[in-house]
């Protein structure tokens, strides 16, 4: 090999092809570093609410809850609880686990009661989770 000896010219399908893979490479970089920065650092914010009406279906009382994570981290292990106070004491109590709740995922059940919820007090409470 001499000195004489040139390299061959790049083709416009050579250039065309590295900038196209140059683009790719630049946007899947800069949406990585998006990501990094805008993430939130937060553990799971997990709040419990009641749906809708209560149904009542062969003298069993079906009260719908939706439980959501507002929080930037996983919850695991998701431990809702209610209790059903009437006259002053606890008639009823009952407990739903959710498996895993995401950032932003929210997700649905009921309890079931044979007291009529109407007529007491319905507290709701998340219980306890765990993290990943």
């Amino acid at each position: 090999m001499t000195k004489t000896e040139e390299q061959p010219k790049r083709s416009m399908a050579e250039w065309v092809t590295f900038s196209v893979a140059s683009l790719i490479l630049t946007i899947i970089v800069s949406l990585v570093n998006y990501t990094w920065v805008n993430e939130k650092n937060q553990p799971p914010i997990l709040s419990v609410t009641k749906k809708q009406t209560i149904r009542e279906i062969n003298g069993q009382f079906y009260v719908p809850f939706e439980v959501v994570n507002s929080g930037g981290d996983t919850a695991e292990s998701v431990q809702i609880m209610a209790e059903l106070m009437i006259n002053g004491k606890v008639t009823e109590t009952g407990e739903q686990q959710i498996d895993f709740l995401s950032s932003g995922e929210s997700e649905e059940g009921a309890f079931i009661f044979s007291h009529n919820p109407r007529q007491g007090q319905l507290n709701l409470r998340v219980g306890s989770y765990k993290l990943p």
